[in-house]
């Protein structure tokens, strides 16, 4: 079977019904554009979607191997069957395994502090055009604690704190966790509240993926 041309609309897809079903109507109207990636018809609310990932964390699970000769439920081979046709595998299997279309998307990952600076340099200076507010949306393939992702947040905080144009809104997206970030406002760091989470059901991961990869 010929190899699938990598896609990033699958990851764009994946984070617009993540926020459609987590966070409601709002964001049942967005599209997927490019400068940024979700964007408002209106231009009231645009979206880039991006991801993190540590450099040593970036060769992809062997999962031909685990596959073999392992007893595992029929779910769980449904899964795993799904990976390899698809080429894709985030959400699926709690996050262990990186498909082989989607390697390219988190090979070339920066570091969550990098990624982060670079898209708020981009946003501070007009790269995204005109929009009524700004989010970021960043893919973490590495699990992050509560307090990583508070000091994650104060560091966007901090370095947007000085630009006029800035994110108002970031998503941190787990596997099986959505952190949704109000960085409205110069100190946002001092005030609890401000990063709520939503959990993502197994469930909803795999209704998630389908409906991506099918668009």
């Amino acid at each position: 079977m010929a190899k699938r041309k990598f896609d990033t609309c699958f990851f764009e897809r994946y984070a617009r019904l993540t926020l459609e079903t987590l966070l409601g109507s709002r964001y049942e109207a967005l599209q997927n554009e490019d400068r940024p990636d979700l964007q408002m018809p209106d231009k009231s609310l645009g979206i880039e979607v991006t991801r993190a990932m540590e450099p040593r964390k970036d060769v992809a699970h062997d999962l031909l191997k685990e596959m073999a000769g392992i007893d595992i439920t029929s779910e769980d081979r449904e899964e795993m069957d799904q990976i390899i046709r698809s080429g894709y595998g985030y959400g699926l299997q709690d996050g262990r395994y990186i498909g082989q279309t989607e390697y390219e998307y988190w090979r070339l990952a920066q570091p969550l502090r990098r990624i982060i600076e670079s898209k708020i340099s981009k946003v501070g200076s007009g790269f995204y055009g005109e929009f009524d507010e700004y989010g970021l949306y960043i893919f973490c393939k590495d699990d992050l604690s509560e307090e990583e992702v508070r000091l994650t947040m104060e560091y966007a905080c901090d370095l947007q704190r000085h630009i006029d144009i800035r994110y108002s809104t970031m998503y941190l997206s787990l596997i099986d966790k959505l952190y949704v970030c109000d960085l409205k406002g110069a100190d946002c760091t001092a005030e609890p509240g401000r990063c709520s989470s939503y959990d993502i059901s197994r469930g909803m991961r795999r209704l998630f993926f389908m409906e991506a990869y099918a668009e």
